[in-house]
């Protein structure tokens, strides 16, 4: 029963994940995308949306390695 709740939860963790990689915008190519990106590093200029979904896929990604460190357990086998 502990099993197939944590392989469920696991599940919904990596669709999560999967989706707020998607919906990040994209980095620009090229050297120009370099030194922009570089300056919205340094000056702090990112979007409030961008921020939020990297923040949010952090806390996803570590949801679903604790959720893979528990099933990996013997006893969750």
């Amino acid at each position: 029963m502990v099993k197939i709740i944590l392989v469920v939860l696991q599940v919904l963790f990596s669709i999560g994940i999967i989706t707020t990689i998607l919906l990040q915008s994209g980095r620009a190519s090229g050297l120009s995308g370099a030194i922009a990106g570089g300056a919205q590093s340094l000056l702090g200029k990112k979007k409030g949306v961008d921020e939020l979904l990297n923040r949010l896929s952090l806390v996803l990604a570590t949801g679903f390695l604790l959720l893979t460190l528990l099933l990996a357990l013997p006893w969750a086998s």
